[in-house]
């Protein structure tokens, strides 16, 4: 290793040169996301089956589609809500399982029963993956078009613009009005000429069609033949002849009224307050989210410049807007890090070429991180370049390591040529990087053992840190020296130059010569632990301030599309008189996502301005304030966009979920409204919510079987009656521009009768005679029936809410008080689900991982000094400067949660890196002189590099740790663990482990010289 670098100095020069031209085509080629493309193991059901009452719903098709999805291999759990007419299953498989295989399994187990199923039940199955999410959002406005007109524009011209975009996996049209044409029935024209609406709708079906008639052959050529009636325009509709007996002729437009509509639909939605339809863009999974977001852009801008006058893409959302700031932010944050920590080597080395070989090795380590990380397909991210932030400190100690090494031997030899020098140098060192590279890198490795959400996204962080570490290894090992070589001159110093001796001071004399003082500090770091951290803050995963709001709501159960709509405009007004909000888009009847949702339910997307003074939260509560005092009827709740969406992806959407099971759905509905009351009254929770969902009232229609038999009619015929009556029954078709538009048939009051008038509404008997409804069924009104939970095929009752101001940790607390007073029937449990049930999982791994990671790097020095005593000296070290990381945490008030833990496990890896280095160099002055001057002679040699390191590495961290910018909160937790780490590491490293080594050495100082 002496000659290594003289010898392949030119050649490991041009190696690092390519690094550095690899690094940069790997920055600017890996795709940009917000998080990992991580396929999460969740699969949803939604059935439809029409308007069918709850009851009728759970037996016919939800607890069939329960029982045959229960069977799929690698199910974790399955939950289930039933609703009227519908219902959502979701299956949660294992985390590791092949989701796309599963998804087979599960449609498979499906067809097996679709026979046994009630027939016209529409099932969908998704895989749910943040990619089925849109991406980017605009509203399509005009002042002179009306909702159909653009509907059309965005189905025909808008979509199928975008949808060519490369990366692009779908374009939504939502919203807007549906073209049909409308038969609008005359009853008293019907009644006086004995016209049936089966009449209507046969000469409909017989004359509208394009049948085939066979081919034929004339003058060798092969024709098709066809017969087409079709009809092309609403006159040929109102001129179709009904009945053309001798005499008369009785055409649709006698007996009818013929109109162009928009479709009933229990659907709205808005934009900034006008009716408009939205597209929604989904990119591919694989596709880079920054320039597909680009792309689109552009196209909106060209697609503005050739629409019809009037029309444009407004945009609502854009969450590539988001990912960009993140990763800027971050980057920005990387950068000046870097600064301080070169700004801090130069104060400590005074040397502008060691300070020189630094700036050029972070770089050159950076740009072999990136073009690993390209090779291996990971993209940039919140996690990836959160890591890499993360282990910029770990990056600059092993660079400071080995400069400050080589610099100081330099300092002792100033006659001696550089190149004499620097293999001896890196000989010497290069068992302890070896060793201490392993101890930061094989704390990280039991991170494969967590699971669920956060070990999805933490394990891709640490996959990202580990790789980066090795990158890190071999430039300082490798690199490093030929950098120091060549900026250095081929020339001794003069003879008469300063020979540099390691400085000492009497404070280590006295800490030296009276080791047992050091107890009196490891009793205060023990009693900080104990101290600290039951009165830490804890949550789940690290807060993030998005910049956009996700607004629920929902009216009271059974209030009509049009009065929720009146009080949705009220919020409308709230939100435009909010001076942060930039943007919002609202939808009634359905929402964001794969969800069934009831006609009274919706959601409100928001997006805030970049540049405001106050955070999400706070403009959140404003607007909760303001709704909860306005429109008191309206029940909201707030969210964050990626939060909900992750909540999504879990099994909770809110952070506090309640389960209660029990046998009996009204004690269960009974008990969460008692659960709710209690949860209201627990300091620090929001949008409390009893998860009573009530559809509608409905009106049953009891057919009499013996007087419909008595006219010659069957249920069915009475039922397609009176569907024409209030809703209308599509008969046929128009073909226009690429689509079938729908002839429905229908009476003019339609879905607005009132119920008196809907009983005597008048049904036509097959002799054409009309009879009031009431004399062939009775009627039964019921009030409004509650969606049906369950959970592993168990009914339960699921109270929600959110957080407001305090930690996860402390609410829980004070709700699992509050309902230890609540007394359960028996057979009835309560269970804690949502984020805390993912925190107390996530928090018994990362106990392990720690308790895991930490005989890893008790390991890795035993295997280095092959000396038990030293191993645990090491470990025991390590463990106590987790002291540190939770008085930072306590003293910033900064939650306990999965980053932050993560920092805790990251500095016992640091500590013990540091401590191998100090104990090396101990070992190697012990073996020329006792075990106190060697311990001082260590102590002297290695305060400068130990200072470096922790100021640098602290430098580094600091402004990751401020969680300035967007996105830079998700790292705050673990920047701030692992700087109190580093603070309290220097009297770690300084005066306890030296006075450990004091006391364990201090019996047969000749073993350790003897082994060494």
């Amino acid at each position: 290793m002496e000659k290594l670098y003289i010898r392949f100095k030119s050649p490991i020069a041009v190696i690092l040169l390519l690094i550095l031209i690899g690094g940069a085509y790997s920055y600017t080629s890996m795709k940009t996301s917000l998080f990992p493309n991580v396929t999460f193991p969740k699969i949803k059901i939604i059935a439809d089956n029409g308007e069918q009452p709850v009851d009728k719903m759970m037996v016919t098709v939800t607890k069939p589609l329960e029982n045959a999805i229960k069977q799929v291999e690698n199910l974790r759990m399955i939950q289930s809500t039933t609703s009227m007419g519908s219902c959502e299953i979701s299956a949660f498989m294992d985390w590791g399982s092949n989701i796309y295989h599963d998804q087979q399994q599960v449609e498979s187990r499906i067809a097996q029963i679709k026979s046994s199923l009630p027939p016209g039940v529409k099932i969908t199955v998704e895989k749910m993956n943040p990619s089925i999410l849109p991406v980017m959002g605009y509203s399509l406005q005009s002042s002179t078009k009306n909702p159909i007109e653009l509907k059309m524009i965005a189905e025909y011209t808008v979509k199928p613009f975008l949808s060519r975009i490369e990366g692009v996996s779908a374009v939504d049209v939502i919203g807007g009005k549906t073209k049909e044409y409308r038969i609008v029935l005359d009853r008293q024209k019907m009644e006086l000429l004995k016209i049936s609406p089966q009449d209507v709708a046969n000469a409909l079906q017989q004359t509208d069609f394009i049948q085939s008639n066979g081919y034929t052959i004339d003058y060798r050529r092969l024709y098709l033949t066809v017969t087409d009636a079709t009809l092309r325009t609403i006159n040929e509709l109102k001129n179709l002849t009904l009945f053309n007996n001798t005499g008369r002729q009785i055409k649709v437009s006698d007996i009818a009224h013929v109109e162009v509509a928009a479709q009933t639909e229990y659907v709205k939605i808005k934009a900034d307050g006008k009716d408009v339809p939205l597209i929604a863009v989904v990119k591919q999974p694989n596709s880079n989210l920054i320039d597909v977001a680009s792309q689109v852009t552009k196209q909106v801008d060209i697609l503005n410049k050739i629409l019809p006058k009037g029309v444009k893409l407004v945009p609502y959302y854009n969450q590539a807007e988001f990912v960009k700031n993140s990763i800027k932010s971050i980057m920005d944050v990387l950068w000046i890090g870097l600064l301080l920590a070169i700004v801090i080597a130069i104060i400590f080395l005074r040397s502008i070429k060691a300070s020189s070989v630094i700036l050029i090795t972070i770089p050159l380590t950076l740009s072999l991180t990136f073009l690993v990380l390209y090779a291996i397909g990971f993209d940039f991210n919140i996690m990836t370049i959160g890591a890499i932030a993360a282990a910029i400190g770990l990056i600059i100690d092993d660079a400071i390591i080995v400069v400050e090494q080589l610099h100081r031997t330099h300092e002792q030899f100033p006659e001696r040529k550089t190149k004499d020098l620097i293999g001896k140098s890196i000989q010497y060192l290069f068992p302890a990087m070896v060793s201490s590279s392993l101890s930061t890198i094989v704390i990280l490795i039991p991170f494969e053992l967590m699971s669920g959400v956060a070990g999805a996204y933490f394990t891709i962080l640490t996959k990202t840190m580990i790789v980066t570490l090795v990158c890190s290894f071999f430039i300082t090992w490798i690199g490093l020296p030929v950098i120091y070589l060549l900026l250095s001159r081929n020339k001794p110093k003069s003879e008469t130059a300063i020979h540099y001796h390691a400085k000492s001071y009497r404070w280590m004399s006295f800490f030296v010569g009276k080791p047992y003082l050091s107890f009196g500090i490891i009793a205060i770091l023990i009693a900080a632990i104990v101290f600290s951290v039951p009165k830490l803050k804890s949550g789940f995963l690290p807060d993030m301030d998005e910049g956009s709001i996700v607004l629920d709501y929902n009216s009271p159960p059974g209030t009509s599309l049009e009065e929720t709509n009146r009080m949705l405009n009220e919020v409308d007004k709230i939100l435009e008189k909010t001076p942060e909000v930039k943007a919002y888009s609202r939808r009634t009847g359905t929402q964001m996502g794969f969800f069934i949702t009831e006609p009274n339910t919706g959601d409100y997307l928001i997006q805030l301005h970049n540049h405001r003074t106050k955070t999400t939260v706070e403009v959140s509560d404003e607007i909760r304030k303001q709704i909860e005092h306005t429109i008191p009827a309206l029940t909201v709740d707030f969210g964050q966009v990626i939060t909900d969406m992750l909540g999504d992806l879990m099994s909770s959407v809110q952070p506090i979920q309640i389960k209660i099971f029990g046998n009996d759905h009204n004690k269960l509905m009974s008990l969460s409204k008692q659960v709710a009351d209690s949860i209201q009254t627990v300091p620090g929770t929001a949008d409390v919510f009893d998860g009573i969902v009530i559809a509608g009232p409905m009106l049953s229609v009891i057919p009499n079987e013996a007087k419909l038999e008595q006219y010659g009619m069957t249920a069915a015929y009475l039922q397609e009656q009176i569907q024409t009556y209030i809703n209308g029954t599509v008969i046929g078709t128009i073909p226009e521009k690429e689509q079938l538009t729908n002839i429905r048939m229908i009476f003019p009051l339609n879905n607005q009768t009132p119920i008196d008038q809907y009983k005597q509404m008048k049904i036509c008997t097959p002799t054409g005679v009309y009879l009031p409804l009431s004399q062939f069924a009775s009627f039964s009104i019921q009030s409004g029936v509650t969606e049906i939970n369950r959970e592993n095929l168990q009914t339960m009752g699921v109270v929600t809410a959110r957080l407001n101001g305090k930690d996860l940790g402390s609410v829980m607390k004070g709700i699992r008080s509050k309902l230890s007073q609540i007394s359960l029937p028996p057979s009835y449990q309560i269970v804690y689900g949502g984020s805390y049930a993912q925190q107390q999982k996530s928090f018994s791994e990362l106990l392990k991982i720690l308790i895991l990671g930490g005989l890893l790097v008790f390991t890795v020095v035993l295997f280095m000094f092959k000396s038990l005593k030293l191993s645990l000296t090491v470990i025991f070290i390590s463990i106590l400067g987790i002291s540190g990381s939770v008085v930072a945490l306590l003293l910033t008030k900064t939650p306990l949660n999965v980053g932050s833990y993560t920092g805790l496990i990251m500095i016992i890896g640091i500590i013990g890196e540091n401590s191998i280095f100090t104990i090396q160099q101990f070992l190697s002055e012990l073996k020329h002189t006792d075990t106190s001057n060697a311990l001082v002679k260590a102590l002297s040699v290695r305060l400068r590099p130990n200072l470096m390191t922790a100021l640098g590495a602290i430098a580094a961290l600091f402004p990751l740790a401020l969680g300035i910018g967007t996105g830079a909160q998700m790292h705050q937790p673990l920047a701030i663990a692992v700087i109190g780490g580093f603070i309290i590491a220097l009297p770690l490293l300084l005066i306890v482990l030296p006075s450990i080594l004091k006391i364990i050495i201090k019996e047969n100082p000749i073993v350790y010289q003897a082994n060494k």
